[in-house]
């Protein structure tokens, strides 16, 4: 337990960025399960798919994850839903 009151804040704000990281990791996993969902039934559409491509762009900007997995699991998504269509 931090004495200084300086890290007793650093462990204050450093728990309030985490819960905020595992949020948006959560919203990440869902937009991607529920695209995995779309595709199953058969309604994998545009707007599925623009859903996934802004909340893997916002993971990316918040430093959730790299850039490189942003582009990564972008074409992933595209190619699932574009296979879905044909």
């Amino acid at each position: 337990m931090p004495n200084i009151k300086s890290a007793k804040k650093r462990v204050k704000v450093i728990s309030t960025k985490t819960l905020q990281n595992r949020m948006l990791k959560g919203k990440l996993k869902a937009a991607l399960k529920a695209v995995d969902a779309a595709v199953a039934n058969g309604t994998a559409d545009e707007a599925v798919l623009k859903a996934a491509y802004k909340t893997i762009d916002q993971s990316a900007a918040k430093g959730i994850i790299h850039k490189n997995q942003a582009a990564r699991k972008k074409a992933q998504v595209a190619a699932k839903v574009s296979a879905a269509k044909a």
